[in-house]
């Protein structure tokens, strides 16, 4: 192992069956019991191990595994309470100085007896891949008895490119390192087995045990086991209360120790400062989830509840919750304290916050769509929202997921996560927080432009979440897609009984990005075969306060069935007419089916509820709303989401000419001078952007006044004209600071132009940069800023020095798919410049993927890279290049986001 090795942070994470085990690096106390590990090995397995049946083979390989921290040499070990069940290593045989060698090390694993087809060698391997891609190691080999079918399998199934190599009795592996699709995707389906077993004593308990219910009225402890109780959890149910026997008809027992059975699930509500106590008692019991209601716990509470449970491998919701619950009938546990109990159904429902819950669990029970299961994560210390969605994926009950998620912990796995769940299901959410006040002061235009709330946002768009902007908003979106198909495309048409209410709903429509097409003729005589005299067929169709019930049903129908329309919104008023005739507008449309080929959806002025799902003579339902704006930001997001599920999921395209290795060396260069991080100088910052064939204008550095001459000499183009910008340390808006001379012709113009700067700028200017003066094109922005919880965030938009007043952007999550980077170019409100408005040639648009395609490989390559800045980026027919680059280096590591580890 390595020095660096030492410090690296233990983790925890799953096995198959959900158990919790902490990966570490192996320090020298661990000699015994790694020898223990071998000892106990019967002799089948040692002889796998080292080809013979020796002790001595076992002595020899603690010894390895616990030497001094040397070069090219990795040991990571698997442990449960304490006792070492694994371990895996790598040696690259470099020499000193060398951490890789030529890039190939020999691995080695060793599992407990009794402890196989667990995934205890797969996860140590996969945390092993991971550090040995940072030390540069890009292959792995193996020698193995070819009758050793356990460990052959496990490489196999890796999902990294694997072969075999037989020689008599033995074989040779040979596994590459290099991270695709395919090995993210293994990763993920191991890891969604994990969790879901993990999740299974805390959402599918056989014994919950309640912690803290008093005989007080009006306690939650109390609360939560009378909900428990009367909402009939069909398992064995406890509660721990040293003063009492019963609770509300509830067995009671002074301790958890004294139940008479080990409780899967324990309910703590009970004061802060018996939470960690209480934990470490639950966990020594044998109890496998907790949910802890308790607020208030300071920062010891706190780690003392989570290491509790990371010790003993107990899954954990909260603290500071409103609690969980899972409607099956065959389980019925809700253990929340909300006023009632929440309606059986297929909504799936994650928040953070208790009373974001209660108004969901309300708004769905109304509704009638109901609820699978429900949680409420709280402070999120363990089970998060990402936890939540592989649960509902996987449990045969869910259709529609609904997130309140005030926080992140490991976004671009919940991005994976949700991009293969929402293919599945509607995956909603509430994007809390966009006010974003604590908006970052940076100094660059990227950092500037590069809010929480764009974030989220690109998070949301990039995984086809379905972000609303209220809770009201959500569930007015959550009763469209559970009760209607989704629409083909963004075309709406609109049939009303009151030309008033058709207005309204096309202001609606448009404000909402739906498009209100005009009807064809052949459809519009249709129409006027079926409805009343004076009716009008335009878009809206104003059928007129004398439309009986039956024509406004062949009239909808129709409309339905047209291929130019992909829904119908019917906005309808009561009137005197329809009351004398006896006619039930209402009923025109519940009395046929309620999904015919595209989504019917009605708006009603009168109606008391902002939302309502109508029942239909065929059992199902027809969502209908208060106001037009509503059922049309409804409509959009379900054309939002039809379109998301149309396109196929993008690819991160293969680059030519990048030489990674290289780019790091630069940015370990700069930092090794600049141990505090900053701003690379132009020389620097050409040397990291030619790594990645990011194309820039020719340019030459100049110190003194004669090499100013001398550039400017040999870089002036046709009209003989030359731009010189005054460069020194930190500087960033030059415009703003008057250091940029343009249009300078002859050679007294440019000393004129280096003296101005010396003057203003003395004691800062180290050097100018001269650049032949560009042709005219469109002035373009591209930037990076790394996140510290999302990742790199690509942003494009209007360049130029009004980039920030204009705030025409767009941005994106590195890496980039092809489809991300073609959604950047085509999002800014400047993009119709790029493909030819006004009669002018499109820009380069090629040349223009290239540049953003570059830019996110090196921000996913070099995690020291805190910002990127190139503005202007010059887009023309011919070429795209950038005019001005500049570029932030901070001494980070990096780390695996996909690596499997429990938060």
């Amino acid at each position: 192992m390595t020095d660096d090795d030492h410090d690296r942070p233990l983790t925890h994470a799953l096995l198959q069956d959900g158990t919790t085990v902490c990966i570490r690096s192996v320090l020298p106390g661990d000699h015994e019991q790694l020898h223990g590990l071998y000892e106990e090995m019967s002799p089948d397995n040692l002889r796998l191990r080292f080809f013979a049946a020796s002790h001595r083979s076992a002595e020899m390989a603690a010894d390895r595994a616990c030497a001094p921290p040397r070069t090219g040499y990795r040991a990571l070990l698997a442990e449960t309470q304490g006792q070492v069940i694994g371990l895996a290593e790598y040696e690259t045989g470099g020499e000193t100085g060398d951490e890789s060698g030529d890039g190939t090390a020999e691995i080695s694993i060793a599992v407990a007896d009794g402890l196989h087809h667990r995934g205890v060698g797969t996860l140590l391997v996969e945390h092993l891949v991971s550090a040995a891609r940072q030390a540069g190691v890009r292959t792995f080999t193996a020698d193995a008895l070819s009758e050793n079918h356990e460990v052959l399998r496990l490489f196999a199934d890796l999902g990294l490119r694997t072969s075999r190599h037989f020689e008599g009795p033995e074989v040779r592996c040979t596994i590459e390192l290099a991270e695709d699709d395919t090995y993210l995707a293994a990763v993920e389906t191991r890891g969604k087995g994990a969790d879901v077993a993990s999740l299974e004593p805390l959402l599918r308990p056989d014994t919950v045990a309640v912690i803290g219910a008093g005989r007080r009225p009006g306690s939650v402890g109390r609360a939560l086991l009378h909900h428990l109780h009367a909402g009939g959890f069909t398992r064995r149910l406890f509660a721990v209360n040293p003063g009492v026997n019963s609770i509300l008809g509830v067995p009671s027992y002074p301790s958890v120790s004294a139940l008479p059975r080990v409780p899967d699930l324990a309910v703590l509500a009970i004061p802060a400062a018996a939470v960690p106590a209480t934990a470490e008692e639950c966990g020594k019991a044998g109890v496998r989830a907790l949910l802890v209601v308790t607020a208030g716990l300071d920062a010891d509470q706190g780690r003392g509840l989570l290491d509790a449970c990371r010790t003993y491998g107990m899954r954990l919701v909260g603290p500071n919750c409103l609690g969980v619950s899972n409607t099956d009938p065959e389980l019925a546990l809700d253990a929340t304290f909300a006023a009632g109990h929440p309606r059986p159904g297929t909504a799936g429902v994650a928040v953070q916050s208790g009373g974001v819950g209660i108004a969901l669990l309300d708004g769905l029970s109304r509704l009638g769509i109901g609820v699978s299961s429900f949680a409420s994560l709280g402070d999120k210390y363990d089970v998060s929202g990402n936890d939540m969605l592989q649960w509902w994926e996987s449990d045969g009950r869910t259709d529609l997921a609904l997130l309140h998620l005030e926080s992140f912990g490991n976004p671009r796995a919940f991005s994976r996560t949700a991009r293969r769940v929402t293919r599945r299901m509607p995956v909603l959410t509430v994007d809390a927080g966009r006010t974003d006040a604590g908006r970052r002061a940076a100094a660059s235009h990227t950092a500037a432009a590069a809010t929480r709330t764009m974030t989220r946002q690109a998070l949301f768009t990039q995984a086809g979440i379905t972000a609303t902007r209220s809770v009201g908003e959500l569930l007015e979106t959550a009763a469209l897609l559970h009760a209607q198909p989704l629409p083909t495309g963004s075309r709406v048409a609109i049939v009303t009984n009151a030309g008033g209410a058709g207005v309204l709903a096309a202001d609606a429509c448009a404000e909402a990005g739906l498009a209100l097409p005009v009807l064809t003729s052949a459809l519009m005589d249709d129409l006027l075969g079926v409805l009343p005299e004076g009716a009008a067929v335009g878009n809206p169709v104003d059928a007129t306060a004398a439309v009986s019930e039956e024509q406004l049903r062949d009239c909808v129908e129709r409309v339905a069935r047209h291929p130019g329309i992909d829904a119908v919104l019917v906005a309808l008023v009561p009137t005197a007419v329809a009351t004398a005739t006896g006619d039930d507008l209402v009923r025109a449309l519940t009395d046929g089916p309620a999904r015919r080929e595209r989504p019917v959806a009605v708006v009603r002025l009168e109606q008391a509820l902002p939302v309502e799902l109508l029942p239909a003579a065929d059992g199902g339902t027809i969502p209908s709303y208060s106001e037009p704006g509503a059922v049309a930001r409804a409509l959009a997001h379900a054309a939002h989401r039809a379109a998301w599920l149309s396109r196929p999921a993008g690819t991160v395209p293969d680059l030519p000419d990048i030489d990674t290795g290289r780019a790091r060396t630069v940015a370990e260069t700069f930092l090794a001078a600049h141990p505090d991080g900053g701003w690379l100088d132009p020389r620097t910052c050409a040397e990291l952007l030619a790594c990645y064939g990011v194309p820039q204008l020719n340019w030459t550095w100049a110190e003194t006044e004669d090499d100013a001459v001398i550039a400017a000499e040999r870089l002036r183009g046709p009209d003989g004209r030359v731009v010189m910008k005054a460069h020194w340390p930190g500087v960033l808006h030059k415009s703003e600071q008057n250091a940029v001379h343009l249009d300078l012709q002859g050679d007294a113009q440019v000393r004129a132009a280096f003296r101005d700067f010396e003057t203003r700028f003395a004691g800062l200017l180290t050097g100018v940069v001269v650049q032949p003066l560009a042709a005219r094109g469109t002035e373009l922005f591209a930037g990076v800023v790394q996140d510290e919880v999302f990742g790199p965030l690509v942003l494009f938009g209007l360049g130029g020095t009004a980039t920030e007043v204009l705030a025409d952007h767009a941005a994106r999550l590195a890496p980039l798919t092809d489809h991300d980077v073609h959604d950047l170019i085509t999002s800014p409100r400047c993009a119709p410049l790029l493909f030819g408005a006004h009669g002018a040639g499109p820009v380069d648009l090629e040349g223009l993927e290239r540049v953003l395609l570059r830019l996110s490989r090196m921000a996913s390559d070099l995690p020291q890279l805190a910002e990127a800045d190139f503005n202007p980026v010059l887009a023309t027919p011919g070429a795209v290049s950038v005019l001005d680059a500049r570029v932030r280096l901070l001494p980070r590591r990096a780390q695996d986001p996909y690596l499997r580890r429990l938060r």
